[in-house]
């Protein structure tokens, strides 16, 4: 790797002689995350309960009609690539959805990786068991790579009004 010196005598300083994806690893390409806005479908809507999250298509999942039936939320890296060959020991990925809900409040009833039911780590310890009526629900996940198909999953559930 090839070491670019800076001097800055004056005026403004600019960064990406230094900043290049080659000097952090080669994986953080961008500060800007995806998100995609969902105006369509609702968890439970289409009468699926089940959504796939595909981490390599966005950091933030919005789902902007209300929820009709609480879901179950499988993390896989993209269709038909599990998280697992996508990501390497030591490695994570963290990722957010938020779901409108009405005056009935779904939420993530079961959560798979790779379709394999994992029991996450909740914050504050415990497991959520409801949603939260008229808001926005923003649900914070983090995946961990421990071991082949084991992983320590972070989960946390904030409302926002």
């Amino acid at each position: 790797m090839e070491l670019t010196k800076v001097t800055v005598t004056t005026g403004a300083f600019n960064y990406s002689p230094i900043i290049k994806t080659a000097l952090v690893g080669g994986l953080a390409s961008s500060l800007i995350e995806t998100a995609t806005v969902n105006t369509t479908v609702a968890p439970g809507s289409t009468g699926n309960t089940t959504i796939n999250y595909d981490v390599n298509t966005q950091s933030v999942l919005y789902f902007s009609t209300n929820a009709t039936a609480n879901w179950t939320l499988n993390i896989r890296y993209a269709t038909g690539t599990r998280l697992n060959s996508a990501l390497a020991i030591g490695q994570s990925v963290t990722f957010v959805m938020i779901v409108t809900t009405g005056a009935t409040a779904y939420y993530n009833s079961a959560i798979t990786i790779d379709g394999v039911s994992i029991t996450p780590k909740y914050q504050g310890g415990t497991a959520w068991s409801a949603g939260n009526a008229s808001s926005w629900d923003v649900y914070t996940y983090t995946a961990i790579k421990t071991a082949a198909n084991t992983y320590i999953l972070l989960a946390a559930q904030t409302q926002f009004k």
